[in-house]
């Protein structure tokens, strides 16, 4: 309490132009000793990953208006902080401002607003979601850091209230068939090092190779960017430091000790954890970890926005199952959550954000659909190995679901496929959802270029696989973009954003290229 007040008093006397509080588009902020900062929130709490140029020996401390929040060193090296700040109130802006252990500032003040009561009644909500945007420029594998921030401002330009940013933050693959080309490559060892997969990850010379490797992949993307924008980070495949893939040599999923670590240490230093939910079971699979902040999930998140939306965030990857007709996608656990938030009348708009795409199949081996690449397409005629049933089963329970949602857009958003598209979904396995059809919609990667394209790695861009019947409205356009998604009582409007071969300077101006209005019946 007394190290509270002393430094509450001392922010007190900091110099007025580091108080005051910055607007998000203020260009003349200043970061000072800053790296990144990731703020998530929600109705009653705020949740901030923060990174600092040198370690804050003495300490470090968020101010939430005049509220001293002491901050939770998150590496051995006191470089990285967390920042849990409970107890606040609803759709409030609270003036935020980080001082070290002496009270010295160490950037601007700025604003971060909480979200509504969820029995609140708000009129709109717009969010930015994106996926792909990892990639190491030290690689040249991915679209340049410095053009990935240009599309990133942009988007953020159109002021949306929060971002999600659907999987693969992280391209530094081990094991798998191209790991050569990214975490086991020689370029890899020069800028990072090799992992030891049988030391831990963190308070071990791992530390060092992870943030080397995961580092330059999110801190000068987002740097302070979304510091008044809450931000909510799913994981992927390639999060896990593989991608999803499976022979007769080696199956990267589920993840194995060394890959759930170095996993869950990049979402621990570098972005927060999803908060909780009063609909979101605690004790679901990730969450409420003992080495976590307190109630959190890791793996299955909620963006509640008072009545008009509840967004149902979840991981694919981390509890994936090989059961053949009982595998599963996410456990039951979670299955029985969605299906149960999705039957509940209390939000007007529930939306679905899998990190793995209902709607499309590139071939892949961990996709809901049995289909392969054959001649430059999709199809079943041969078998794809290691593939489980199950998790075609349980992809036709939860469209089943969203399709029964009467009154309701069934809305799903993805990403990984490194694509833009938009599709109907009239029936799956033979049920038919056409009284409702599924609504499934790609929002564009921020980061792939060059063999990151599916038709370059696979040799087919993502198509329709069978079991499907669909009217296909934006057939996949392998082109880097963001979608912008307002979302209002009565309907939710999508707006599409595209780049890849106009000047980069014309990001600067980027306008939707589609535009879909979506209306509740």
């Amino acid at each position: 309490m007394l190290a509270g007040a002393a430094a509450a008093g001392a922010l007190a006397t900091l110099p007025s132009e580091l108080r005051r509080p910055a607007s998000a588009a203020d260009a003349a902020w200043n970061v000072g000793e800053v790296e990144h900062l990731l703020p998530t929130v929600n109705h009653n709490r705020i949740l901030l990953k923060a990174s600092f140029r040198e370690p804050l020996k003495a300490g470090a401390m968020l101010h939430v208006d005049d509220r001293p929040v002491p901050g939770a060193q998150t590496d051995s090296g006191g470089s990285f902080w967390q920042f849990d700040a409970p107890g606040l109130e609803p759709s409030r802006s609270y003036t935020l401002a980080l001082t070290d252990g002496r009270g010295r500032a160490l950037c601007d003040a700025w604003p971060l607003t909480t979200f509504p009561q969820p029995d609140d009644q708000p009129k709109q909500l717009r969010l930015l979601i994106f996926t792909c945007a990892g990639g190491h420029d030290g690689l040249g594998k991915h679209l340049p850091v410095a053009t990935r921030v240009r599309l990133l401002k942009r988007a953020l330009s159109f002021e949306p209230q929060a971002v999600i940013a659907n999987g693969d933050h992280v391209y530094w693959d081990q094991r798998t068939r191209r790991a050569n080309q990214s975490g086991a490559s020689a370029e890899a060892a020069v800028i990072a090092g090799r992992f030891d997969r049988t030391a831990p990850v963190l308070d071990s010379p791992n530390e060092w190779v992870l943030k080397k490797a995961v580092g330059p992949q999110i801190v000068p993307l987002y740097s302070t960017l979304c510091r008044s924008t809450p931000v909510f980070f799913m994981q992927d495949d390639h999060d896990y430091f593989e991608n999803d893939e499976a022979d007769d040599r080696f199956i990267s999923f589920p993840p194995d000790a060394f890959m759930m670590a170095a996993g869950r240490a990049s979402q621990h230093l570098y972005y927060p954890e999803f908060l909780p939910d009063p609909m979101r079971p605690l004790g679901l699979p990730s969450g409420s970890a003992a080495d976590r902040p307190p109630r959190v999930s890791e793996s299955y998140g909620t963006l509640r926005y008072g009545r008009l939306a509840e967004v149902l965030m979840y991981d694919c990857r981390r509890y994936l199952t090989l059961h053949g007709p009982s595998a599963v996608f996410v456990p039951p656990e979670v299955e029985t959550w969605l299906k149960d938030r999705m039957a509940r009348p209390d939000a007007a708009h529930v939306i679905n954000i899998p990190s793995t795409p209902p709607g499309w199949s590139a071939g892949k081996w961990g996709e809901w659909y049995a289909d392969m690449e054959v001649d430059g397409g999709v199809s079943t005629s041969k078998p794809k190995p290691y593939w489980q049933p199950g998790w075609r089963a349980q992809h036709d329970r939860l469209l089943q679901a969203a399709s029964a949602m009467r009154g309701r857009i069934p809305l799903f958003v993805s990403g990984d496929l490194h694509a833009i598209g938009e599709t109907r979904i009239a029936a799956t396995s033979g049920i038919d959802l056409k009284r409702n059809p599924v609504v499934s919609v790609l929002s564009g990667p921020l980061g792939t270029a060059g063999y990151g394209w599916p038709s370059f790695f696979r040799g087919t861009r993502g198509m329709t696989p069978g079991g499907l019947v669909v009217d296909e409205l934006q057939p996949t356009i392998e082109e880097n973009g963001f979608l912008i998604a307002d979302l209002t009582p009565e309907d939710i409007t999508l707006r599409f954003f595209k780049w890849r071969h106009d000047p980069i300077e014309s990001i600067d101006a980027l306008q939707p290229f589609r535009t879909t209005v979506l209306k509740r019946s």
